[in-house]
């Protein structure tokens, strides 16, 4: 018996949940089908995701065919959502995209797309709608060729019961050399050419196509049993347990639920879990194991490799964690671009609003949930408006209590243009610590980079490690407007500690210290995000939108045309060009195409006017001081940035 996590993607109302219902009805999973319009869809089991319509969370069923065990995960079609659904994509097998017959390849098809192959992800295709008036298979998958891959094959007519057709073996041919040798040798032995075709798709050789219609039900039946005969499983029982986390929830009672994949061995209830989560060592035993199929859940004695779950008793396993044999975190691309403050009734305690914020970051990490003692305000970083929306009603249903957002502003941040030193000590009486760093400017979006080059001897590794680990505990801010400091190489170069008066916490004052010294000190340069950008427009509407591009502060690449129509791609700031598809779609009626997708950060384009605007004063921020504290006379002093240098111990 196989057990394999299949995920299914799609732009916004490309059918994608209606699709997920009829393979759930044929494999008995449910009794009866449901629908988004309906607002019973089995998948959108929330009532945030009913009322609207829209797939908002990652949440999975299970269904069993022939024997085998597919774990079902849809996933959310909007780019507001982009994080739930690359953190889903981490550990799935297969994925499905759902391409309308209608509307063609759209703008989050593509950063889909992208997404599953920077993962390596085998993928199909499911062509659907094409009972509605418009469709166009064929120009589908022509669409789909040009924008996205030209090595997907049909199958709807070319595969069944086993057999791979001879237009089918062709196309294999041609894209693989034992493929063409069996080919060319008139090789008809339908097992070889079904293992090979299985090959074939798991190493992203080939892409198989089929088509038909979710909500008349036609084409469904055939491509579940495609997917069948075309999906292997490879997980191995025999070894140690191996997981990765892929998603956090509380449930009614507010115990944090821990979602992950078994990617080897198996793992029983009461087995202990050794992790590292914000630089502090957890080992936490396993109280629950719980399958879910839709909202309800069944308890588990044990789980095997393959399996999707969720486990009670692990209080800090954030997303991406890796468990058992594998100890590293990933990383994932989708990254808000806006931060919004949290605004609520003055009669509400502000703990209890931070209380609630902290619950909804452990499920949804990117919210980056940012608490400012001085001005006892609440700040997140979202996507986008939608977001917003779903946050403020989430609240409300889950919490019981209202809140609303202030306007949504860019989120800029902050690097370094040259290499400086910074310098910090820390010496209240009966305390001491001192730290120095080589700041350097790192690859963009290389985030911030920590090294050492200082002896053992010098400083002891343990004072080394605990510095590595007040560097990344919380974010720094930058000395232009206060935002986040990123893409930076920081080396401890040296490092002092006194063997009776050095105590927790005097490390992070050093290092914080010198971070900021080092930033008053260096060339810094300010950063906002940038979209890269896909337009598909008629060769009429080129100019404008060209126009456009430039007005906007952005770049582009030389245009192609394709028949009558113009696909013009490249690159600019997201605060000119936020708000640009709704004009978009005014002037093209809706027949063109825009694809943004988060570009990473790059040098600000109205730097001087940001700086300005934000109004940020360094010498103001209580979280942040770039003095050192020096003793004398039995107690401690203050000393400027610019002074404090030239008083420290190891120079």
């Amino acid at each position: 018996m196989k057990r394999l996590t299949i995920g299914l993607f799609a732009h916004v109302d490309a059918g994608k949940t209606t699709f997920a219902e009829q393979l759930l009805y044929h494999t008995n999973s449910i009794k009866s089908r449901g629908r988004v319009d309906h607002q019973d869809a089995f998948l959108d089991s929330h009532d945030i995701e009913r009322t609207r319509g829209i797939t908002v969370f990652a949440d999975q069923a299970v269904m069993e065919y022939k024997g085998d065990t597919y774990y079902l995960v849809d996933t959310p079609g909007h780019v507001d959502f982009s994080p739930e659904m690359e953190r889903a994509m981490q550990v799935i097998d297969y994925a499905v995209v759902i391409v309308s017959a209608v509307e063609g390849v759209q703008g989050h098809t593509e950063t889909v797309w992208q997404l599953l192959r920077k993962h390596r992800i085998p993928t199909f295709f499911f062509i659907n709608k094409t009972d509605r008036t418009g469709a166009d298979v064929g120009r589908t998958e022509e669409d789909i060729r040009q924008q996205l891959t030209g090595d997907i094959c049909s199958i709807t007519s070319s595969l069944a019961d086993g057999m791979v057709a001879e237009p089918l073996r062709e196309a294999m041919a041609e894209r693989d050399e034992a493929a063409l040798e069996a080919f060319l040798a008139g090789r008809n032995d339908p097992a070889f050419w079904l293992q090979a075709m299985q090959r074939m798709v798991r190493e992203e050789l080939i892409f198989p196509c089929a088509y038909g219609s979710a909500l008349q039900d036609t084409g469904i039946v055939e491509f579940l049993e495609q997917l069948h005969l075309l999906t292997v499983a490879t997980y191995d029982e025999t070894v140690p347990f191996a997981g990765r986390v892929y998603k956090i929830r509380h449930d009614a009672n507010g115990v944090r639920l821990t979602f992950m994949k078994a990617l080897s061995g198996r793992l029983k209830v009461r087995e202990q879990l050794d992790y590292e989560s914000g630089g502090v060592s957890y080992g936490e035993k396993v109280t629950r194991l719980l399958l879910f199929n839709g909202f309800k859940s069944q308890p588990m004695e044990q789980v095997a490799a393959g399996d999707l779950f969720a486990v009670a008793g692990l209080s800090a396993a954030p997303a991406g964690q890796g468990l058992g044999l594998i100890s590293d975190r990933l990383v994932y691309e989708s990254e808000p671009t806006l931060q919004s403050k949290v605004l609520f009734d003055d009669s509400l305690h502000v703990q209890k609003v931070l209380g609630v914020f902290r619950i909804l970051e452990a499920e949804e990490p990117s919210l980056n949930v940012v608490w400012d003692e001085n001005l006892q305000e609440i700040h997140i970083r979202v996507m986008g408006l939608i977001q917003l929306e779903v946050l403020e009603q989430l609240v409300k249903e889950r919490f019981g209590f209202a809140i609303s957002f202030g306007q949504p502003e860019i989120l800029y941040k902050e690097t370094l243009q040259s290499a400086v030193m910074g310098y910090g000590h820390f010496e209240p009486l009966r305390h001491y610590a001192e730290v120095h760093v080589l700041m350097e400017p790192g690859e963009r979006g290389s985030g911030i980079v920590f090294g050492s080059t200082c002896h053992p001897d010098v400083l002891n590794m343990n004072y080394q490690h605990l510095i590595r680990t007040h560097l990344y505990e919380r974010e720094h801010h930058g000395v232009l407007t206060g935002m986040p400091v990123t893409d930076l190489r920081i080396t401890l170069i040296r490092g002092a500690a006194h063997k009776e008066h050095t105590h927790g916490g005097d490390f992070r004052e050093a290092l914080f210290r010198a971070l900021r010294q080092g930033l008053e000190k260096a060339d810094n340069l300010l950063l906002e995000p940038y979209y890269d950008f896909k337009i598909k427009v008629g060769i009429d509407e080129m100019g404008k939108v060209l126009s456009d591009v430039q007005r906007a502060s952005g770049t582009f690449e030389p245009p192609q045309t394709i028949g009558a129509q113009a696909v013009i791609a490249g690159r600019v700031p997201v605060s000119t060009f936020m708000n640009y598809s709704t004009e978009f779609a005014s002037f093209t009626h809706g027949r063109g195409s825009i694809r943004c997708a988060f570009g990473g950060y790059d040098r600000c384009h109205n730097a001087e006017e940001v700086i300005g605007r934000i109004g940020y004063r360094r010498d103001a921020d209580p979280l942040y001081t770039s003095s050192s504290i020096f003793c004398a006379k039995g107690a401690g002093y203050s000393v400027p940035w610019d002074e404090a240098e030239a008083k420290m111990h190891l120079l």
